[in-house]
């Protein structure tokens, strides 16, 4: 953090200012404000964390157990699976929307 602090002084030499990089003031001003800002992740990790998608084999199956819903063809088992699958879609569309928000609030 010394790199990213500078002090303004006055003639006397007497510290009356500071002056701190973007991030620093960024993790400055986040830390007590809004909650849903995810903290200390770079623009680029925000960027990737928005466009993260179910990995392909997780997709397959969510995308077989939808159409075999569709059908009532599920099993209890398969049923569950869905409803895990479904669940993690949600967390990862509001981990995806919060890093599109903190990126924009960081603009």
């Amino acid at each position: 953090m010394s790199k990213s602090v500078q002090y303004v002084t006055n003639e006397t030499g007497e510290k009356i200012g500071v002056l701190l990089d973007l991030e620093t003031y960024h993790q400055l001003i986040t830390s007590s404000e809004d909650r849903e800002l995810l903290k200390g992740l770079s623009a680029d990790e925000l960027q990737a964390l928005a466009e993260s998608m179910l990995s392909p084999k997780a997709q397959v199956k969510l995308d077989d157990l939808l159409a075999k819903n569709s059908e009532n063809q599920l099993s209890s088992e398969e049923n569950e699976i869905l409803d895990n699958l479904l669940a993690q879609v949600d967390q990862l569309n509001i981990l995806k929307t919060r890093a599109r928000y903190t990126l924009r609030y960081l603009e």
